[in-house]
Parts: C-alpha cells; structure tokens; sequence
C-alpha cells in the first residue's frame, strides 16, 4: 500500500473513522449545511434527462448569476439523493465559485420512484451513461467534469472508463470513497459496527415501500421487508429483478477492480482513505493502474467524510475544487494547442 496523504490531518477528537462517516450525512448537520446551500438550491431548475431506451432520470441544474460556468455533474452514494449533504455542501462550494452545477438522483433516489417502472441497481450503467450524454447535449458539447460519492464515484468511474467508446467529452473525474470491490464492501458492511448494516437496510426498505407505491400493479416486496440483512436482500433482489444467475454475478458486474479501468482515458482521482470502514483499502490495490488514474490515498477521513470540523466547507470539498480547476485549466491549454 502507497504511504497516505499527510495533506489531511484532522484534529485528534475527529480522527475515529466511525466518527467521520457518521459526520458526512448525520441529521445533525443538516440546518447549516442546509442554509448555507440556500442558494445553490434556489437557483436550482429541474431537468428530466432522456438517458435512452425511455429512461429517465432527474437532475437538479444550477446556473452562477453570471452566465454559464463549467459544468459539472454530482452523483450521490447508494440510498442517497441529490440533497444529500454531502452533494448540498459541495454544491454550493462550486456555485461560488462560478460552476454550473448538476446534482443527479439515479433511478428510485430522491422523490423518483415514479419516473421509470424498473426497479434500481447498480449494474444499470447505460442509463447513467445516457444521463452524461443527455447532459453533454443540454450544454452544446461543452467538456463535463465529474464527481461522485461512493457508489455515485463507482458509477462515474465506470463512464469514464467507456467514454470514448460512448463519444463522451468529459474534462475530468474525481471519485470519493468509491465502491471499489463490492464482495469486499458487502463483507466488510457485515463485519462492521451494526449500525452500518442497520442504516442501510432501513433505507432501502423504506425507498422500496415508495416503488411499491409507486407501482402497486408492478411490485409486493412484502418478503424482501422480512429480511434484515443486506446479503439476503440483495440475493433476493438479484434473483427476482436481474439476469444475473448469482449473486456473485451481480457484485462482479460493477465491480472496478482487475482490469475494468484499463481502458480509462479521461483525467481520474480517486481519493480514499485508509481506515474507510466499508472500503476496504486493499482493495485500491486491485485496480489496473493507467496513466490517466491517480489516487490520493490519506490516513483518516473514514467514509466520505474527510472533516476537520463540524461546520463549513471539508477538506474534501476544497480538494475537489482544487482538482477540478486544475483539470479545467489543463483541458484549455490542450484544447489550445490541438487548435494551434
């Protein structure tokens, strides 16, 4: 394992990695965060993206007063929304700073159980490939730049890891605390705190009651609300609601380890800790190792927090500000000299 990032070094009471992770999304946070995001969230317009095959998928757009700004898009973690704080707090950190911003709820995320009769998971990367692609057109070919959370980094990374193939211009990529392997995620979620377990299941169960409702004729998930533990519910989901013959086969499928990013072109970071309770960090070694790839790796940070205090903007959100302009400056100069 490469030795971490010594650039982010919270104070000692904010080092535990439990503590971290509960911080990136606990309601207690909630009120600040929410009003100091007050106006990237009222300058916000919706936008129903055609992502193909009569998908469709709701993004939140954010114009500076300005004009137009760069654009970039931010995808949530698993049972998370474009309101996520984390999304909010980093929303309204590149709003200031003159972005466009682009908050997307996947499929039955956020209040979007509605929009599309098929249940979510995490193998329906055409769409969120249609979702940047529909987005490249709104913005007339403008370069998109990227960052996700989680399972949202997951996602983008495995985009950019087709983007060519796809004819996406995309300037850059930055993936926090993404899924990596998720066999090892789903084990280490088992052999963590309980708590972590028990929050997932209860969101899950609670965004699968708003499909139910959503879809009565479509949908009783009277059986999958019995169970109480994420490996039988996904078998259970996977067998019911997938092609894929395993559950095994299903976890491989958006997995990016072994040679997935092989084929990545596009400006990627990854930043990721050490103590990352349900990433494990081993798993950063799995992955293929391009030009193109670069991780910043730091000792604490757990998962997606990255704190040093428990107001304003994180460590986290001004590196990703700091990666973007860097990319976005890059991607001119290039641009510059193919046209010279």
């Amino acid at each position: 394992m490469r030795p971490p990032d010594m650039d982010f070094r919270p104070p000692r009471w904010l080092r535990n990695r439990h503590l971290q992770s509960m911080l990136a999304s606990t309601s207690a946070r909630r009120g600040p965060i929410v009003r100091r995001a007050a106006p990237v969230v009222s300058a916000a317009s919706e936008m129903l993206l055609d992502c193909g095959d009569g998908v469709r998928l709701q993004c939140l757009h954010s114009s500076p007063e300005h004009g137009t700004g760069r654009p970039v898009l931010l995808v949530h973690g698993w049972e998370g929304s474009a309101d996520s704080l984390y999304i909010l707090s980093l929303a309204q950190q590149l709003f200031e700073q003159g972005f466009e911003v682009v908050r997307l709820n996947l499929r039955d995320h956020g209040a979007t159980h509605h929009l599309n009769r098929e249940l979510f998971h995490s193998c329906r990367l055409p769409e969120v490939v249609g979702a940047v692609r529909a987005l490249q057109r709104a913005f007339h070919g403008r370069p998109l730049q990227l960052v996700g959370f989680s399972l949202g980094g997951n996602f983008l990374l495995r985009v950019a890891a087709q983007a060519a193939d796809a004819g996406l211009h995309i300037a850059t990529v930055v993936a926090v605390s993404p899924v990596l392997d998720p066999g090892a995620t789903l084990l280490a979620l088992e052999r963590a705190l309980p708590g972590y377990q028990s929050y997932f299941v209860r969101k899950w169960k609670r965004s699968l009651l708003k499909k139910q409702a959503a879809w009565p004729a479509e949908y009783d998930f009277g059986e999958l609300g019995r169970l109480a533990d994420l490996r039988r519910m996904t078998a259970e989901l996977v067998r019911r609601f997938t092609h894929f013959p395993t559950l095994d086969d299903y976890l491989n499928g958006y997995s990016i380890t072994g040679g997935r990013l092989a084929r990545l072109e596009v400006p990627t970071t990854i930043i990721a800790s050490l103590d990352d309770p349900i990433i494990p960090a081993h798993s950063l070694e799995q992955l293929a190792r391009t030009s193109s790839l670069r991780l910043t790796v730091t000792r604490h940070g757990g998962h997606c927090g990255f704190l040093e205090r428990l107001s304003g903007p994180s460590w986290v959100e001004r590196r990703i500000v700091a990666e973007l302009d860097a990319a976005g400056e890059q991607h001119n100069m290039t641009a510059v000299l193919r046209s010279a």
